[in-house]
């Protein structure tokens, strides 16, 4: 059941990522998430593809908008951890393309599911002058509400998200541990190999 709930709650959060747009360099980053958050449960209420899971339409979605607001870049090279400076150039582009297919892929399903939620956002602890900081929020719908959490970097184009926390376990940590275990067994070529596999997969389910 915890599971469920962690895919559901991860796919809202890509899926609000994937609506946002690029903004000026000073929206704060609270308010840049809320902003993100209120479009996209806005757009799965009005699209019935989305509800419906179309992976197509939602690749489509996440390559026209989510990388205005998320970095994804410096989210692989933490999911692969040690190993990504290990890796070539040819090595990272494709990690970096199969880690975001893998992420579409897994969540694209759920996102019908988050119409009826709603989000409360925490008052933001941070100084001005601070260029990381931790946006914490809670999902509400049926049940207890639901912890969900995004780490943003301050960047010359604005604030970008590179992590998430869904009831207490971060994103990037889970996929680490995964990661390595098939770095060590199998090498980075191996990884890549397997993720392919997996969202091959996936692409047929």
């Amino acid at each position: 059941m915890q599971r469920r709930v962690f895919t559901r709650m991860v796919s809202a959060v890509f899926g609000a990522a994937a609506l946002g747009v690029a903004h000026a360099a000073d929206e704060a980053p609270d308010a840049m998430v809320k902003r993100i958050s209120s479009e996209v449960l806005d757009a799965v209420k009005a699209d019935a593809a989305i509800q419906a899971g179309d992976v197509g339409r939602i690749t489509a979605l996440v390559d026209s908008k989510i990388m205005p607001n998320v970095n994804f870049g410096r989210m692989t090279a933490s999911a692969v951890g040690r190993f990504w400076r290990q890796a070539t150039p040819e090595q990272q582009k494709r990690l970096q393309d199969e880690f975001k297919t893998l992420l579409v892929r897994t969540y694209s399903g759920a996102l019908g599911e988050v119409k009826d939620h709603t989000l409360s956002f925490k008052p933001l602890r941070a100084k001005p002058e601070d260029t990381e900081v931790v946006v914490r929020s809670e999902v509400r719908g049926r049940g207890e509400p639901i912890q969900l959490d995004y780490r943003l970097e301050k960047t010359a184009a604005g604030w970008k998200i590179y992590d998430l926390n869904v009831l207490g376990v971060w994103l990037v940590e889970t996929y680490r541990s995964q990661f390595a275990q098939e770095i060590n067994t199998k090498g980075l070529d191996g990884l890549i190999a397997s993720l392919a596999q997996r969202n091959k997969a996936n692409g047929k389910s």
